[in-house]
């Protein structure tokens, strides 16, 4: 068996990598609702806005035709504004449905203005400038106001000065592409996590080793590396690299995460990697030791996946599973062969990572019988604490994150069936996250709350009210097993 890191090869710069927006539900609800969180609009009237918005963009075009050099810009603000600098021009603009505003400077001559900038030379701490119609003004942002001045005054341009926070180019962090370690060794991204980075193979880079993304701008760290006996790392981005939940399926596309649900011997798995793309097979074999030429490696998965030089660390899926990160194998993506992975969750836990997935990290109360919900009882997240059923309060008792590895969480602690327990009538507890199976659970869309391990529900007790013991127990479609995010 083989590690498959490629070393010391050569490293290209490569095109920055623009990834494609996500495949988008109906307008609708997830629109407005944003819309109404960031804009403060009622979700209701969203639709109204923006059609009023659409609909002045040909009235702007068609008054800066007629006007010409006396337009004086224009901005949509609960309606059409339009900038005139010869007050006999209001009716025209009321005419075309617009309101007009007096300003002194025409469109012409702030963008002339904004011109002579750029064909200044700028100093690091000047940011960035353009006009604003709705100021009627050429504004230049800069650290400081005097160095925002100093460069208008350099063009010969009458300015406002805006003190402003220097702008980064931003990167996505996307599993299976590929990164650099010490400037010389090639490896591929397994998968983001929230907390700012990627998971990845251990035998690609130490602890403190930096990295260079796709494009060859500074990435990161390994802030974390166990190799031999494990083979999984995790590198600490900087703040222009941002996590998505997204895997490189090399077709120009990308597969998104939506959790890290283990899939069993025998399912198809597929992998991407920077070297051979994306590529499938089955999983043979869990909890695999291989021996890499003396060093040995404890837990891995085999799979009948090929795999060559510079995959290694790539990211692992079953559907939309995030299953691990490439570590070796044997034979190669010609004559085929076999490849193993380092299994992921055990990567979340020893690093205290939460996976980025397509609808994890998100919290919510879960609500069920009698419109209650389950609770800490009196908010002591402690390990072992029983759930119940509680009216719902709106307390961090009752806020309930659905991490996306699988496992819901509180206090920091997990959702977890007491002891393991596969049996009827088995606590619904409190626990340390460990990747136990126990504490893996699917609210499915009938309702039902679910550890799989078990194939059993979620229960509220012999149907008690406020204050009842949440139990485990066999699924019976019950409206005492029914449960949704709220």
């Amino acid at each position: 068996m083989r590690l498959i890191a490629q070393c010391c090869a050569a490293v290209a710069t490569a095109a920055l990598i623009v990834l494609p927006a996500p495949a988008q539900a109906a307008p609708g609800d997830a629109l407005h609702a944003a819309l109404a969180r960031d804009l403060g609009w009622d979700p209701a009237r969203a639709a109204v806005h923006q059609a009023a918005e659409a609909a002045s963009v040909p009235v702007e075009h068609a008054l800066r035709a007629r006007l010409g050099d006396r337009f004086g810009g224009a901005w949509y603000d609960s309606g059409l504004k339009v900038g005139i600098v010869d007050p006999a021009d209001a009716n025209v603009v009321r005419a075309a449905g617009a309101s007009p505003v007096e300003v002194t400077r025409s469109e012409k001559s702030l963008a002339e203005g904004k011109a002579r900038l750029d064909r200044t030379a700028a100093s690091p701490d000047v940011h960035s400038w353009y006009v604003d119609p709705t100021s009627n003004s050429v504004v230049v942002q800069a650290r400081t106001t005097s160095a925002a001045r100093a460069f208008a005054g350099r063009a010969g341009v009458d300015a406002v000065p805006v003190v402003s926070e220097a702008p980064r180019p931003l990167y996505d962090i996307r599993g299976g592409d590929q990164y650099v370690i010490n400037g010389n060794t090639l490896c591929s991204v397994g998968f983001s996590v929230n907390n700012g980075g990627f998971v990845t193979a251990g035998h690609c880079g130490g602890t403190g080793s930096p990295t260079l993304g796709h494009n060859n701008v500074a990435q990161g760290t390994f802030a974390g590396s166990s190799f031999p006996e494990n083979d999984y790392a995790w590198v600490r981005t900087n703040s222009n690299w941002t996590p998505t939940p997204y895997v490189n399926n090399y077709s120009g596309g990308s597969v998104a995460v939506a959790g890290s649900q283990e899939a069993g011997v025998g399912a198809s798995v597929c992998r991407s990697g920077r070297t051979t793309g994306w590529r499938c097979g089955t999983v043979q074999a869990k909890n695999v030791t291989v021996n890499y030429s003396g060093r040995l490696v404890h837990g891995l998965t085999s799979t009948t996946a090929c795999a060559e030089g510079g995959d290694s660390g790539g990211a692992w899926l079953a559907g939309n599973q995030a299953q691990g990160v490439t570590s070796g194998g044997s034979g190669n993506c010609s004559s085929g062969g076999t490849t193993l992975f380092q299994p992921l969750n055990e990567i979340l836990n020893v690093y205290g990572l939460q996976l980025t997935t397509t609808g994890g990290g998100s919290t919510s109360r879960i609500v069920g019988w009698q419109d209650k919900c389950i609770d800490v009882p009196n908010s002591n997240g402690a390990e072992g604490q029983r759930l119940q059923l509680w009216d719902c309060n709106g307390t961090a008792a009752q806020n309930w994150t659905f991490a996306g590895d699988g496992t819901i969480r509180a206090f920091g602690l997990c959702m977890d069936v007491a002891w393991g327990s596969r049996d009827n009538g088995a606590a619904i507890q409190l626990a340390r996250c460990s990747g136990n199976p126990a504490q893996q659970f699917v609210l499915s869309a009938a309702g039902d709350l679910v550890n799989p391990q078990a194939n059993k529900c979620v229960d509220v007790t012999s149907w008690g009210g406020t204050g009842t013991p949440l139990q485990q127990w066999e699924c019976t479609g019950g409206t005492n097993q029914k449960w949704r995010r709220a």
